[in-house]
């Protein structure tokens, strides 16, 4: 039977506003972040120019450096329904692929690739952010994966476990090479994901 996608209710007013907030100020950053760079842009610029006050940027953020990251609640929700819609008879792994693709594709314009001035040391903290933020989802994908998977499926949970891992890892070693290539001027904006899944299905599929 295929996966049928699940419903959701529709958000109420409230937060329909907080939602309009949120992103409001992610926007304000994003454009601060170009204009003046990270480190001369401050709290109190994104609050006046989404017209807030400080104590409401900090109820959507602990700091402005949660700006530069998609948001991780809103990320991972997207993944998990991605993954949701993927045919049924589609294999694990190029499930799980296809899901990351689809839900990363709509954050590609965030706040981090707006800048156009150099940040020092607060990449390496957002990319090690980020980072943390995928180890830690990795034990529901994992759970997710597994649900997906056959009832007579041979040692389900490894599997589960790698496929989840395997995908996840390439996302980390995506972020490790764009941070590194951005602090040797190398870097240029590219679609790396699909170019990291597809070299790791290669090394799956080599011969030995």
């Amino acid at each position: 039977m295929p996966i049928q996608p699940e419903s959701s209710p529709v958000p109420g007013l409230r937060e329909r506003k907080k939602d309009q907030t949120r992103q409001r100020l992610r926007t304000c950053a994003a454009e601060l972040f170009a204009e003046r760079g990270f480190a001369d842009t401050t709290v109190a610029d994104i609050a006046a120019c989404a017209d807030v006050s400080t104590r409401t940027f900090f109820r959507y953020f602990d700091s402005k450096e949660d700006l530069l990251l998609p948001d991780g609640v809103e990320l991972f929700a997207a993944v998990e329904r991605a993954f949701g819609h993927r045919p049924v008879d589609e294999p694990p792994f190029d499930a799980v692929c296809n899901a990351l693709l689809a839900a990363a594709a709509p954050f590609q314009n965030s706040s981090l690739t707006a800048l156009t001035h150099p940040l020092d040391g607060t990449e390496q903290l957002i990319a090690a952010r980020m980072i943390q933020a995928f180890t830690e989802f990795e034990d529901r994908l994992t759970r997710l994966v597994l649900d997906r998977l056959a009832p007579n499926t041979p040692d389900a949970d490894l599997q589960a476990a790698v496929v989840a891992g395997a995908a996840l890892a390439t996302v980390r070693a995506v972020l490790r090479t764009q941070r590194s290539r951005r602090a040797a001027g190398t870097h240029r904006p590219a679609a790396m994901l699909p170019q990291a899944f597809q070299m790791l299905r290669q090394m799956g599929t080599a011969a030995p």
